[in-house]
């Protein structure tokens, strides 16, 4: 007779101890194939539990093979193979400790979070549950929920001058998803054209993708149509708007040019990515190659990450006609990956005039603080050492620092010192001219900044006198 002590555990049951140890006893083979388990009165008479929990125990047996039933005969053990020799230590994973902050962060890596209303962001939220009910557990469009799309729609034309309908919108759970699914689409036969420098996380998704990429060299007026012609790629990959890092806006006139690229061949595509165009501190943005686009050969991509959060993981991607077809046909069977209770309540935040209040207090917000930031780099002991390059938009300019050292020593020193440094030369294949810090200050605390810029004075100062000396 099987003899067992059970005890129940906090958040367990009697039937689970039970099963456990004649799991255990067949994994071991001290309880053999074929052999017959004791009948359920018996057994629970013996152990002093009831015959349900005992027939608890065996049917969860029963259901993951570990016996079976004969009809009228009683529960026999199953043939599982060899018998386990005891069971394996778990692994062993090194403790995860959380990187400290540097002191100072002018990378934009880490600081505050972006101003955003949550106060009106948990009542639309609380108004959703109550208006959608049973419609936020249901299936959505692979396209994402009508009622988004048509808001963003709206919004588009609204800032954009873009007329598009809903229908070519398409909701995607973070940029880096939809490049992924923009790949599936126009397929990986051909190079794709990045720019150089460019965002670096773009490459790094389109290589995951086993892409053959092209990185395109930019002047002052962005991609070089010339270098692009050149390079034989077939769909290239920018963001005219305002480039990320240089924060090059790039002039109409280039912009026709690299639509003429598009129109000259079938299979040629252009993916617009305007990541922050909402954030332009003064004058209107130049139309987007999207409205520019009489052959139809523009893909535009936007997102929510700089004007609400990152966590927000919702972007979007506006087809052009031809691809809408290809696009059902393709990924049609994809799920929306982004949840509706989420795409619901985003949608009625802009539908509101909510966004766009956020908005004007966001572009203010940021305004005032790039002001702030140039007064302090002004009165800085950095005033005489660099330069500042900016377009009046985004939340990042470049500082021009004396070229004393390679920037891999410069930052080495400067994290030696807490300060935490990007550059340029960090985002681009080709050789960058040293020196060019890119000084995001999106989540950067101002009130730290004076001693951020007296410590990377004090770095430069020195190598200075070190040259000189040497």
């Amino acid at each position: 007779m099987l003899t067992y002590t059970l005890e129940k555990e906090k958040g367990s049951s009697l039937y689970t101890a039970l099963y456990t140890h004649i799991r255990e006893d067949i994994r071991s083979g001290k309880l053999p194939a074929g052999s017959r388990l004791p009948s359920k009165r018996s057994l629970s008479a013996n152990l002093g539990v009831s015959v349900v929990t005992v027939e608890t125990a065996y049917a969860q047996l029963i259901a993951e093979g570990y016996a079976y039933a004969r009809e009228r005969s009683g529960v026999y053990v199953c043939a599982i193979g060899a018998p386990e020799q005891g069971q394996p230590e778990p692994p062993v994973f090194p403790e995860e400790q959380e990187q400290q902050p540097p002191l100072y962060d002018l990378s934009g890596g880490s600081g505050k979070a972006l101003p955003f209303p949550l106060s009106v962001w948990a009542k639309t939220m609380r108004e959703v549950i109550s208006s959608r009910g049973d419609a936020l557990l249901h299936r959505v469009d692979y396209r994402g929920v009508r009622e988004l799309r048509e808001a963003i729609a709206a919004h588009l034309y609204r800032f954009r001058g873009m007329l598009v309908s809903p229908h070519q919108i398409i909701i995607g759970a973070g940029s880096e998803h939809l490049y992924g699914l923009l790949v599936q689409l126009l397929g990986r036969d051909s190079p794709y054209a990045v720019e150089d420098p460019g965002y670096s996380r773009i490459c790094r998704v389109y290589e995951a993708n086993a892409l053959t990429l092209c990185h395109i060299p930019l002047d002052a007026g962005g991609m070089q149509e010339t270098a692009l012609r050149q390079s034989g790629a077939r769909i290239a990959h920018l963001s005219p708007a305002h480039h990320y890092p240089t924060g090059i806006v790039m002039p109409i006139r280039r912009r026709r040019e690299l639509l003429a690229w598009a129109w000259e061949e079938p299979g040629r595509w252009l993916i617009e990515d305007d990541y922050d165009s909402e954030l332009r501190h003064r004058g209107k943005p130049l139309p987007p190659l999207f409205s520019l686009d009489r052959g139809q050969k523009v893909i535009y991509m936007s997102s929510f990450s700089q004007t609400i959060a990152p966590s927000l993981r919702i972007s979007y991607a506006c087809l052009p006609q031809p691809l809408l077809e290809r696009w059902q046909q393709k990924l049609g069977f994809y799920s929306c990956a982004v949840p509706a209770f989420e795409q619901y309540t985003l949608a009625a935040f802009i539908a509101s005039g909510s966004y766009e209040k956020h908005l004007n207090r966001l572009k203010k917000h940021y305004r005032e603080k790039r002001i702030r930031i140039l007064s302090l780099l002004r009165s800085s002991p950095l005033h005489g050492l660099c330069t500042v390059e900016e377009e009046s938009a985004g939340t990042h300019f470049l500082l021009h620092l004396p070229a004393l050292v390679p920037d891999p020593l410069l930052r080495q020193r400067a994290r030696e010192r807490g300060l935490d440094l990007r550059f340029l030369s960090d985002y681009g294949r080709s050789p960058q001219a040293p020196g060019i810090l890119i000084f995001n200050y999106a989540s950067l605390d101002t009130d730290r900044l004076p001693a951020a810029l007296q410590t990377l004075a004090e770095l430069l100062q020195e190598l200075q006198a070190g040259e000189k000396l040497s």
